[in-house]
């Protein structure tokens, strides 16, 4: 979604100077055309299996990019009442919404439940028995399917790894044994399926290989047992080339993987529940420059975002590329950082770019992927803007904040 175009940036073909004079600046630039041909290319990978996607709102919950999803057919991945209550405002149908998370309140299990939601992705035996309860008072019965932890280390940050001993997340395959049965006993609970999450940024098949096979092995431990699988979900978590250039993973190796375990759950559909990999790359953080310094030999350009915009660098020290207004110029080493009060502020470090004079425009790409979403008001800074591009077209999909805003729930 971002080239150069007469040596000045593009974003979805339009100027990304029209953008920022129209827009403003820090802004969100989403682009409709990347989302949809990233969810072709993860259906072609997967062909025959015929999964359902379930979009991880976490990612970017913006109610228009999620209707980009939910109208190509998707499902959703939601982790809190809040994202129910945007998957189903965005058009993702209640009976293909699975939730996730480690501390569902009473609030959230008995909304899902009302909203008859596809699944809960149960996290612990209290978890369990609080939806048994929720369930039993509205004389219902909930859907459940054990997430599963089995202890596979994926070689990412220690922040994003999920299905790692040590980590909040899941229950252990003999404690899903557990509640499997738990469930099978309860008139008010039934078992639905299998999922586990490994993390993010994962680029190698073999953590989705001791995945599958730990899947199969549970799900093989249950036959006979009265419990009908429907899906097994294996989760999400495939890497993003934030390197332009590095390792990503093999989509159609890991269906091949796949395919292997699902004919040995016959009746049972395969859940894959991406986030990152289908909305990084349709999102840019358009930013302006405001100075340029220079303090002990080292170059600083200051500009409008800041780690309240785009948290990734300072929380994961990620590295998002940076492209410069004018694609021309002798460059020079330069850190791009924001006006916020912390060390930690940064965009990128040492990265070499032409040389960048206020007013100019920077844009840091791959940023569609917890970005907005994780953004906060920390030094009472609004939060950015958000516009989507669609058949060539920029409209504003939520405004930006205003000084005003900012203490209006204050009482």
């Amino acid at each position: 979604m971002i080239a150069y175009r007469g040596g000045r940036l593009q974003l979805e073909g339009l100027p990304a100077k029209r953008l920022a004079a129209r827009f403003g600046t820090p802004l969100y630039v989403y682009s409709r055309k990347t989302v949809l041909e990233k969810l072709a290319r993860m259906r072609a990978a997967f062909g025959g299996l015929s999964p359902l996607i379930c979009y991880a709102l976490k990612a970017n919950s913006n109610r228009a990019f999620c209707r980009i999803l939910s109208g190509a057919g998707c499902g959703a991945e939601v982790v809190s009442g809040g994202e129910i209550l945007r998957a189903l405002a965005a058009g993702f149908k209640p009976g293909t919404i699975v939730y996730s998370g480690v501390g569902k309140t009473r609030e959230e299990i008995r909304l899902a439940l009302r909203r008859k939601i596809m699944a809960f992705n149960v996290e612990s035996r209290e978890e369990l028995f609080a939806i048994e309860r929720e369930a039993a008072k509205l004389r219902i019965v909930a859907p459940i399917s054990p997430r599963i932890n089995a202890d596979i280390k994926a070689g990412t940050h220690p922040h994003v790894a999920t299905g790692e001993a040590g980590n909040k997340f899941g229950v252990s395959p003999e404690e899903a044994l557990i509640i499997t049965r738990q469930a099978l006993r309860s008139r008010h609970l039934r078992v639905v399926g299998l999922q586990s999450h490994l993390g993010s940024q994962i680029a190698s098949l073999r953590p989705y290989r001791e995945l599958l096979s730990a899947l199969e092995r549970l799900a093989a431990a249950l036959k006979g047992s009265g419990t009908a699988l429907e899906f097994l979900d294996i989760g999400g978590g495939f890497a993003v080339d934030y390197d332009e250039g590095g390792k990503i993973l093999d989509l159609r190796g890991l269906a091949s993987l796949a395919k292997k375990t699902m004919k040995a759950c016959p009746g049972a559909r395969l859940v894959i529940e991406p986030g990152r990999y289908l909305s990084a790359d349709a999102g840019v953080l358009l930013s302006r420059a405001l100075y340029r310094k220079e303090s002990f030999g080292r170059k600083f350009l200051i500009v409008d975002a800041a780690m309240n915009d785009l948290a990734r660098p300072a929380l994961y020290g990620a590295k998002h590329p940076v492209w410069p207004e004018k694609k021309d110029g002798k460059r020079e080493k330069t850190d791009v950082v924001g006006p916020i009060c912390e060390s930690a502020d940064f965009l990128a470090r040492g990265i070499w770019l032409p040389k960048t004079m206020p007013g100019d425009l920077i844009a840091v790409s791959k940023a569609g992927a917890y970005g907005f979403s994780m953004s906060s008001q920390y030094n009472s800074r609004p939060r950015a803007a958000e516009i989507l591009i669609e058949n060539g077209k920029a409209r504003l999909v939520r405004q930006r904040e205003t000084l005003k805003e900012l203490l209006g729930p204050e009482i």
